[in-house]
């Protein structure tokens, strides 16, 4: 169980050089757009990402570029870390050149990537050994809600961490739910992410179905938006799937990692997920078949290699091979 447990700096914690100074580790998708968002609020953003077209993108849009991330956290007030997987934060905090040995005393880490709760409440509790706050406070909607500035923020933390970043939370978000101590945060965006990964899978599970059955899928995708079985990842999939359209707003293997944290805690809870693990079993099957950092709206494609379901056969053609039943 989660505890709602705040994470003190050190007793020697200064005020932080430069309130409206944000460091931006991590430039992709989501952690660009965010940082647009903050300069469009007024913050100065010193960035950090290891490709060299994200940096320039934030150079452009009158960011600074910084070498590494303690140089991108010198003189900043708050650390937003955008990078993918747990491993990642630990290194951009800890590594050689972390934040954590060049952001002011008192100042507060913002870690909005999805990971484990348990080593966000481990980071927590070396930033404070740094002197330095952490907002447990992963986010929600996707990179049209980053780049909108309509993110849903899950924040978890102390209250002088929430109040230090919330600044920069709003100018990133439309909502922001404080929700308790680091680590309840986290959980609560892994069970988002099941819910939001299970209902993808199933997005095309459906339209497999209704296409196999000769159903136009145009029609299907409108009556299903206006009936009891739709829902929010529904509305903005199955459209994008029956076109075609493959732009990546989120990618397979974020939804796979994501998959991964849940089951993980739910089995160290000794909590079934049955249906999780199916949705997790299509994912892995896009992630061999297509590639990991393709667009999740792939997914459908991933039926035509299932027996019996054939996207790209004419409606109607056959019946599906196979039953369900034995």
């Amino acid at each position: 169980m989660i505890e709602a447990g705040n994470y003190p700096t050190s007793p020697n914690a200064q005020p932080p050089a430069d309130d409206k100074v944000v460091a931006c580790i991590g430039l992709g998708l989501m952690g660009g757009a965010m940082a647009a968002n903050l300069l469009k609020a007024g913050y100065a953003v010193q960035g950090f990402d290891l490709d060299p077209a994200a940096m320039t993108r934030l150079k452009q849009l009158g960011g600074a570029m910084a070498p590494h991330p303690a140089a991108a956290a010198s003189g900043a007030s708050i650390a937003l870390i955008m990078v993918s997987h747990s491993k990642q934060v630990e290194q951009v905090l800890f590594g050689p050149q972390g934040v954590a040995s060049a952001l002011p005393a008192g100042g507060v880490v913002w870690v909005a990537s999805t990971i484990p709760a348990a080593n966000m409440q481990d980071f927590a509790q070396r930033l404070a050994a740094h002197g330095l706050l952490a907002v447990d406070g992963p986010v929600s909607g996707g990179m049209t809600g980053a780049e909108a500035g309509t993110l849903t923020v899950i924040a978890g933390g102390s209250d002088a961490a929430l109040a230090a970043a919330h600044g920069a939370m709003q100018a990133c978000s439309q909502t922001v739910h404080h929700v308790g101590g680091v680590g309840a945060a986290s959980t609560i965006k892994v069970i988002n992410n099941l819910l939001a990964a299970s209902h993808v899978a199933l997005t095309a599970e459906a339209l497999a179905l209704g296409m196999r059955a000769g159903v136009d899928p145009k029609q299907l995708v409108q009556v299903i938006m206006q009936s009891s079985g739709t829902s929010r990842m529904f509305e903005k999939r199955a459209a994008r799937m029956v076109a075609e359209d493959h732009t990546p707003h989120a990618s397979i293997g974020t939804f796979l990692k994501d998959l991964d944290i849940a089951l993980d805690t739910a089995e160290s809870l000794h909590c079934p997920t049955p249906i999780a693990i199916a949705a997790r079993q299509v994912f892995k099957m896009g992630a061999d078949a297509v590639m990991a950092r393709a667009s999740d709206t792939l997914l459908l494609k991933i039926y035509e290699q299932l027996e019996g379901v054939d996207t790209a056969s004419n409606p109607g053609e056959a019946p599906c091979r196979h039953s369900n039943k034995n």
